[in-house]
């Protein structure tokens, strides 16, 4: 489907706040800080989400989680992810944000697949204790006042489990501002092909606030056919621009109708990367931090591109800067996009894989007391993210 066959959609309007484009950056464990969120921002428009943040160790204040809230002056509006598994830390991890105007949206996170938080209870497990989804989620609405609350969801735990429209339901009538839906289950983890009938199912069942689509989002034309698929209101992308900040402008241009896309050089992405460095040499404000962190998106950034594996590797072990630059200099930046190579999937897929959960979790769909006691210990989590 070409972008310029296809009719824009138009603003999103998220409670209070209305994007000039539907788009929003998925939250993504160490890759969306204030450093990729600033690069993304200055190729094009949305909602650019922080990385998931555990709600306890907000309310205690760690420093890690208190540096994960902070915002650069240029971000606005504000977003900030929660994850958390007791109705009354969400509760007093939102009116914190609120109280200190530390946020512009809050997310609510119940779809995180990895097993280190399903085994717990918590991502996408949680929704499967209804009654405790509807408590967690109802708590951080009224905490967040005026302040616009939305959640992120799968379709449920397995083929056998699925929570998504119920969990819809539970949101709407709790008085959130949007519902976004990664429509994979926890057990396909980022496999196969994301089920978009599914986003289609959910926008039918919620129809008072936004639903937004999630999954196999690789281009601009990708988000347009979902939106023509399912009838969703926006897209969330996450995987799709590991590397591709400039994919945001591409996304803002397709939904504004019109027909340009970024094809970048080997120079540019050169440019784009050791801005993503500098960036993080900021956010960390530590060069040495800074570097370290960029090795991780080499393979992203250079996919698809003439870059030999020795300075790939030269390259995944920078240590300054001035190594950056150096390196950098040895690409030939008059080298032209090279089409389908850079496109695609990119991101760890996984393997279908039965879900880690609580020992006796799918029993019922309400809490038992040893639920209770393994939930406890998942709010102990204090690493900040």
């Amino acid at each position: 489907m070409s972008s310029t066959t296809t009719l824009p959609t138009g603003p999103l309007t998220i409670g209070g706040l209305e994007l000039d484009v539907p788009v929003v950056l998925a939250p993504m464990a160490g890759i969306t800080n204030t450093a990729f969120r600033r690069l993304c921002r200055e190729f094009g428009a949305g909602l650019y989400v922080s990385e998931m943040i555990t709600s306890r160790a907000l309310v205690e204040r760690t420093p890690e989680s208190m540096r994960l809230i902070t915002h650069h002056e240029s971000e606005t509006p504000r977003s900030i992810q929660l994850y958390g598994v007791d109705p009354k830390t969400v509760s007093e991890a939102v009116t914190m944000l609120v109280a200190e105007d530390r946020a512009d949206h809050i997310d609510l996170n119940f779809g995180c697949p990895v097993p280190k938080v399903t085994r717990k209870g918590g991502g996408a497990a949680l929704p499967w204790k209804s009654g405790l989804f509807r408590d967690i989620v109802e708590g951080a609405v009224r905490a967040a006042g005026d302040i616009p609350l939305t959640i992120k969801m799968r379709k449920g735990i397995d083929a056998d489990h699925l929570t998504y429209l119920e969990a819809g339901r539970i949101a709407e009538g709790a008085g959130v501002a949007a519902v976004a839906l990664h429509a994979r289950t926890a057990s396909e983890f980022y496999s196969g092909q994301a089920d978009w009938s599914a986003i289609g199912r959910l926008k039918e069942t919620v129809t008072s606030v936004p639903v937004l689509g999630n999954g196999d989002i690789w281009s601009a034309d990708d988000a347009l056919r979902m939106v023509a698929e399912t009838g969703c209101d926006g897209v969330v992308v996450g995987r799709g621009c590991l590397g591709r900040p400039w994919l945001f402008g591409d996304l803002a241009a397709a939904f504004r109708g019109e027909s340009a896309s970024f094809h970048p050089s080997l120079g540019q992405v050169a440019q784009t990367f050791r801005r993503h460095a500098e960036l993080l040499t900021e956010f960390f404000d530590s060069e040495e931090r800074g570097c370290r962190d960029i090795r991780k998106h080499v393979a992203w950034y250079f996919k698809g591109y003439p870059v030999g594996g020795d300075l790939r590797a030269r390259l995944a072990t920078v240590e300054s800067l001035v190594q950056l630059d150096e390196l950098l200099g040895t690409l030939d930046w008059s080298m032209p996009y090279p089409g389908e190579g850079a496109e695609g999937p990119r991101g760890r897929a996984g393997t279908p894989k039965k879900p880690a959960l609580p020992d006796g979790w799918l029993d019922s769909q309400e809490l038992a007391g040893h639920d209770r006691v393994t939930l406890v210990d998942a709010e102990l989590d204090t690493s900040g993210g």
